[in-house]
């Protein structure tokens, strides 16, 4: 049986910050001061102003999960071992939504509004750290 590795994201000059921030088990997105807002996905210039004021701040990243899908079956072979797959939104509490991986939970358990906190998977061989998501219990 042939096996896949998954696929790992891409760092670029624009997201660096972001990436590099959850290598230290952070998580910094940027924020526009003329639309007095967070914003992500990384981008050059601010939504809505297309300002050059984008700056990158630290957050929580607690939040509420927003959406979510069980994925019974594999969504591609990179997934093949990781079913059932708890794909989800999470809208963080400085306001952008998330997209990303929801952990340590059964599928059954998952409600639309729960509260969320990060866990930081990191991925030596691969110089990255994913930002997944479980229920915060506290």
């Amino acid at each position: 049986m042939t096996t896949f590795e998954r696929p790992m994201p891409v760092k670029t000059p624009t997201s660096a910050p972001f990436w590099d921030a959850l290598a230290e088990h952070k998580i910094r997105i940027q924020y526009s001061p003329s639309s007095d807002a967070y914003v992500f996905y990384p981008r050059v210039r601010a939504p809505r102003t297309l300002a050059d004021d984008l700056e990158w701040r630290e957050i929580s990243g607690l939040g509420t999960l927003y959406s979510y899908t069980v994925a019974r079956r594999p969504v591609g072979p990179h997934f093949a071992d990781a079913v059932p797959l708890l794909t989800a939104v999470v809208e963080w509490d400085e306001g952008p939504r998330f997209s990303t991986e929801l952990v340590n939970v059964a599928p059954e358990d998952i409600r639309v509004g729960m509260r969320v906190r990060p866990v930081f998977f990191d991925y030596p061989d691969h110089d990255v750290t994913m930002l997944r998501y479980e229920p915060d219990v506290a």
